[in-house]
């Protein structure tokens, strides 16, 4: 696909604003699946479409390679980078697995009412985008879920590990949608988890988030 096509004009605003608008725009595009594994981010033609100068692209396209969305190669540029089914069995399952079973026990009694209402949130949000078959609102509905949750465990490296993955994992959620049966099991899922969250028991909790990541599809 041509990378320009799923980009509008930028606002008006300092480069460092522009840069963060690029920035935002092109992880969109990427994680939900209007850019595909190889499309190439071409600097040039990003800056003349989008009206944002070389330099904050560049940038841009640089902070996303940090992200593990986009490679750069010589001669060839920068492109997008897939999930494969093999990366997520053996590096982003895994590393969820420790993450979020530390974090989910280590938050569980720390949860305020509110959080547990922006839980409730989100997973109404999964039930309407169920309903409209939109994929990458489910993706985007069931990472924030899990971050909030991380957030709450009061370990700032968890946050800064589970935010080093995320847009990947937010690709590999996209992907996952497809392959279950009913998009509605989706929100099923985390509420099942919500329900343990309110339990209160730290154990509980970790069992659960391990069977929930362990059983996707």
């Amino acid at each position: 696909m041509d990378t320009v096509s799923v980009l509008n004009l930028a606002p008006g605003g300092p480069p460092e604003s522009r840069r963060e608008w690029l920035l935002k725009s092109l992880r969109k595009a990427i994680t939900s699946g209007q850019l595909s594994p190889g499309d190439r981010l071409v600097e040039r033609d990003i800056s003349a479409e989008t009206g944002v100068s070389r330099g904050p692209v560049r940038e841009a396209i640089m902070l996303l390679e940090q992200e593990g969305l986009v490679v750069s190669t010589s001669f060839k540029g920068a492109a997008v980078v897939g999930v494969s089914r093999e990366e997520a069995e053996n590096v982003l399952i895994p590393i969820r697995l420790v993450l979020e079973e530390f974090a989910f026990r280590h938050a569980t009694g720390k949860l305020s009412e509110a959080d547990f209402e922006q839980l409730e949130s989100l997973v109404a949000q999964m039930r309407v985008a169920a309903d409209q078959g939109d994929r990458q609102l489910i993706a985007d509905a069931d990472a924030l879920f899990h971050e909030t949750v991380i957030v709450k465990c009061g370990w700032i490296h968890c946050v800064q590990v589970w935010r080093s993955i995320s847009p990947r994992v937010r690709m590999y959620f996209a992907a996952d949608a497809v392959r279950h049966e009913s998009l509605d099991a989706v929100p099923a899922q985390h509420d099942e988890l919500l329900q343990v969250l309110r339990v209160g028991d730290p154990e509980l909790s970790a069992a659960a988030i391990r069977k929930h990541i362990a059983d996707r599809p």
